[in-house]
């Protein structure tokens, strides 16, 4: 799958300072500033900083490894059952509420939810976790939206969206123990622009997963087989709410693996997006292990990775 031309990244400059800046096939031309949620305050403001930033000259880059392109006050939030492949993966791992995925399958509104605070999202090559009280945990591989803080989509993203199927499925309302703890939300590499994708409704997706040197799962799938449209799930998230640092919204997953499969610590997980790149991750157990550094005690978050 190809790479893409053009992606906002973000990257360890050292001294808990990240640096931020726009990667092409040249190398990385500086960002002002140091938060990407920053230039997420308007969808003008992204599109100038990224546009005046590629006439600048690039260099190489940074020494530090590449981040999560989240900060800030950014958000990640996520949907459910946006694909005919998870819908049934729900009804079928579901004894409690089997109705329930049925249902908002079709309804007007889709499933949100919130899915991680800034300094809590891994970035590529760090250890997304799995939980010790499940005994059946994933990856969901999805497309994100780079949203805006007045509600457009700007750009996007590819997103880990690790679940708890166990859990989830003893109880409809148990998703937040099933969705979000620490390490459960990986995003990169980058920011790739909206108008650098020819058609995000043509994204060929795939997933693989590797053990010990040997593919254990791989899955293929793409965006034309989404049965929501971006916009209207962008529409439910900002209804009655407010991003003023942007924020990632997941689109959903359409590659799930069977029932009887499930991570373990040392995995490699990688997903491709073509014109977004790879996010690859490996698998660690525990919070303890994930791969994010914990805010500061001044409750400062400019050291998150």
């Amino acid at each position: 799958m190809t790479d893409p031309r053009v992606a906002v990244v973000r990257f360890d400059g050292g001294q808990g300072e990240p640096i931020i800046g726009v990667r092409t096939a040249a190398g990385v031309h500086p960002l002002p500033g140091a938060l990407i949620a920053d230039l997420l305050c308007t969808a003008a403001g992204f599109h100038a900083a990224v546009a005046e930033a590629l006439t600048t000259d690039p260099g190489q880059p940074p020494a530090g490894e590449l981040l999560a392109p989240v900060d800030g006050a950014m958000e990640v939030w996520a949907c459910g059952v946006t694909y005919e492949r998870s819908r049934a993966a729900r009804v079928a791992e579901s004894d409690a509420a089997k109705d329930v995925y049925e249902r908002v399958y079709d309804a007007e509104r889709p499933e949100l939810f919130f899915k991680a605070a800034a300094w809590r999202v891994v970035g590529p090559q760090q250890a997304v976790t799995v939980r010790r009280d499940a005994r059946v945990s994933v990856p969901e591989p999805e497309v994100g939206l780079v949203v805006s803080g007045d509600g457009q989509i700007v750009g996007l993203t590819i997103c880990n969206d690790m679940s708890s199927r166990d859990i989830e499925a003893e109880n409809p309302l148990y998703l937040p123990q099933a969705k979000m703890w620490l390490g459960s939300t990986a995003v990169g590499p980058g920011l790739v622009p909206l108008t650098e994708v020819a058609d995000p409704y043509d994204l060929a997706i795939s997933m693989g997963i590797e053990r010990a040197g040997a593919t254990v799962f791989h899955g293929t799938s793409s965006t034309a087989q989404l049965h929501r449209r971006y916009d209207d799930l962008v529409a439910y998230l900002v209804r009655e709410d407010k991003f003023p640092g942007g924020a990632i919204l997941a689109t959903g997953t359409s590659i799930v693996p069977d029932l009887d499969f499930t991570l373990m610590a040392g995995d490699r997980i990688t997903i491709e997006v073509a014109g977004l790149g790879a996010l690859v991750n490996t698998v660690a157990r525990g919070a303890d292990a994930a791969g994010v550094r914990l805010p500061q005690p001044n409750g400062s978050r400019t050291s998150s990775r």
